[in-house]
This record gives C-alpha cells, structure tokens and sequence, in this order.
C-alpha cells in the first residue's frame, strides 16, 4: 500500500505489522470542536451481474477491517458493509479518506467476486430473501423486529459532528428539524425496490420508518429529558440501550456527537461530502445561536413530518411547505447557506457547501439513476451498472441531464 496514503490518512502498522491502525485514535490527537466524521453503508453485490450478495463470508470483512485500520463491518444483513471515517478537521482529508474508503472495500470484495454500491435501495433486490448477519446483536434485534427487520434492505450514511456541552447538543437538535427533510432531498439515491419504480425518489425512509424508533426527533429541550425517555424504555425491556434510538438525528452514545442519520447514501463521494459539510456548517451556526431552538415548536414539526414525505416523494424537485405558502428547495436551501455561509468559511468547507447548490439544481443520485432507467428503456441493469461506476470513480452522468419532474 502506498506509504503517502498511510501517512495522509494518518494510518499505520500495528507493531507486529499484522494490521493497519489509525495513529490519530492512538496517539492522543486533540479532537475540537466541530470535527466530523461519515459512515457509509453498501451493498455487497456479484462483480458480474451487479445482483445483491444475499450470503457473505466472514473473511471478507476480516479483510475488509484489516485494508481499512478497522474502518469497515458488517451490518445488520449480509448484503450490507459499512464503512466509517477516522475524526476530521479537514474537510479535504475526509474526502481522501472516503475514497480509500471505498476503493479498499471494493478491491477486497473483488478477491470473493463481489464489489459494492453505494445506493440506499438496490434496484433489483429481494428483501424476501435477505439473510440476518449472524452475531449475537443482530440475532436479538430480528427476534424483535421480526419481518420489519428482514425488510431493512436498505443504505444510509450516517455524520457526526462534535458539539461538547450536551444540553446544548439537544438545542441544535430540536433547531435542525426543519432542515432534516433538505438533507433527504440533496441525498435520495432510491428510487427502486424489487424490481419496481416507487414514484419516490427516497424510498429508503418509507421503509426504514418501518421500524419503531424512526422518523423525526422529539422536542426534547435537554438530556436530562433524553435521559428519562431512555431509561423508561430500557428499564421496561424494550431496548437494551440508546444505540436502539434510530431517529433521523441522534446524539451519540459513545461520542459527544450529533449524529445525522437521515441521508440515503450518497453514490458520488462529493455528493457526501457536501452534504456532510453543510450539516457541519449548520450545526455550528445552531450551536453558537441555541436561542433558535426556541422557535422550534409543535407546528414547526408537523411542517418538518410534512415536508420529509415531500422530500422523500420529490427529492430535490421538491416544494416545501412554509407558513407563507410553497417554497422550491433552492430557495430553501439559497436561504440555508446564506445563514451558514461564515460558518462553512470558517470550517474551510464553504466550496463543499456551495456544491449543494449544483446537487439541488441537477438532481440527486436517484435522478440519475432514473434518467439511466429511461434512456436504456426501462433496463434497471443499466442503472446498477452507472451506479457501479460511479461509486468508486467519477462516473459520466447518463447522456442528458435529469427531466425535472412537475411538484404538486
């Protein structure tokens, strides 16, 4: 391996030179404010024929954790692999890193004839055949979930942005409402389920809310109310911890994060990364200004629940709701960027910012992968196969530019 990756990536040897380690969670490295990392989740499928991997060996992911210091796993069906970044600062080494990422995962997968998207439904995936991954977590989570868990035939990617003082952390996250429903619009890369067209651009969270715990955060105003939510349900048996919180937006567990967890994957690493940095940019204008959680109310909510079926429906095509009548998603996000712009300057992540506006002008993943479906005539294997090319490199866009879809 290329010792000039190793050391921007800030990964190493182990001292028996067995395994990659990342030196910044050993070393001792301060981690600020506003550091982020992403994890991505993927679709094993055959190298060949681009059809979802329904059994996956144990030495795949052995692999796979050995190439990356210990960045990918398994998850919760055999046809998924996620990823996670190290902690960054710097939005360009996060883009680095997200790239190795993915070119490890599918350079290993290519040794067991496999390879990877980066989509939140594969197109011609049968959820009836999943198969559980099989560890003692996932086992105890699909005797709970039962056929809502085989149904989880889906990818998403996850941010984390480190905001330390815990109440506030819940403050930005009772203020972020509103704006979750933009990350699902920029984001949606599914558009497909068994085979069929859904007429959503985001059908990941039509199935994903299926599962208890989903959707949009409650308003809770401090972690003490957390705290209480959690304990009722832990201590009546319902989960065994808070990691069973699957809310669109979360505070972490075992971080003094925000976690971000409403986006489908995104197939164009770039994508990700603007996506990611608007969040970040966002957060800390929410976390400097906590007195905007106040103006976050009941109504302010059932808006946000309004409008996340409107992204999920539309994707970037969208009109959200307002008090003032609709509004297009450029102009929500043109006013999103306008609050956050000396933010996104400040966390050197403004010209990843400004992508967002290309991404909501253009179209999303899912736009692509339709307008693949409707030049080939309707072929999903021509949009498994731009999705394949397009995760691990820098895809050429099918032949015209995304149709813009009428809103209603």
């Amino acid at each position: 391996m290329d010792p000039k990756i190793l050391e921007r990536l800030r990964l190493g040897l182990s001292d028996d030179e067995r395994r990659l380690v990342i030196r910044s969670a050993t070393g001792g490295e301060e981690v600020t404010e506003y550091s982020f990392g992403i994890e991505e989740e993927y679709f094993l499928v055959d190298a060949k024929t681009l059809d979802v991997a329904i059994r996956t060996p144990d030495d795949l992911f052995d692999a796979a954790n050995w190439s990356t210091g210990g960045q990918a796993m398994r998850e919760m069906l055999q046809a998924q692999l996620e990823v996670a970044t190290n902690v960054h600062v710097d939005v360009g080494d996060a883009r680095e890193e997200l790239k190795f990422l993915r070119r490890e995962v599918a350079s290993v997968a290519g040794q067991y004839g496999l390879t990877i998207l980066a989509c939140s439904t594969h197109p011609t995936a049968l959820w009836r055949n999943s198969q559980p991954t099989p560890k003692p977590r996932y086992a105890e989570m699909m005797e709970d979930l039962r056929i809502v868990g085989q149904r989880n035939m889906l990818c998403g990617m996850h941010v984390h942005v480190q905001l330390p003082d815990p109440d506030r952390r819940f403050a930005v996250m009772r203020a972020m409402i509103p704006y979750i429903p933009v990350f699902i619009a920029l984001s949606a890369s599914s558009p497909f389920w068994n085979s069929r067209e859904t007429g959503l651009k985001g059908y990941r969270l039509a199935a994903y809310d299926e599962l208890p715990r989903t959707g949009l955060p409650e308003l809770f105003t401090s972690k003490k109310q957390y705290d209480r939510y959690v304990a009722a349900l832990t201590k009546s048996g319902v989960m065994p911890d808070e990691s069973h919180v699957w809310w669109a937006m979360r505070p972490s567990l075992r971080h003094p994060t925000l976690e971000l967890r409403a986006p489908d994957v995104c197939t164009a690493v770039d994508d990700a990364v603007a996506i990611a940095s608007l969040y970040r940019a966002l957060a800390r204008h929410l976390y400097l200004n906590p007195e905007l959680a106040d103006a976050v109310g009941n109504v302010e909510r059932a808006i946000a629940v309004e409008n996340k079926w409107r992204a999920q429906r539309y994707g970037t095509d969208c009109l959200f709701v307002t008090e003032d009548g609709p509004v297009t998603g450029q102009e929500i996000l043109n006013r999103t960027i306008a609050d956050v712009a000396e933010h996104a300057e400040a966390l050197g992540c403004l010209a990843e910012v400004e992508r967002c506006r290309t991404i909501m002008q253009f179209g999303s993943s899912a736009d692509y992968q339709l307008q693949a479906y409707r030049e080939s005539g309707g072929q999903l294997a021509a949009v498994t196969q731009w999705i394949a090319a397009a995760t691990v490199s820098r895809a050429e866009p099918p032949q015209s530019q995304p149709s813009v879809e009428p809103v209603r």
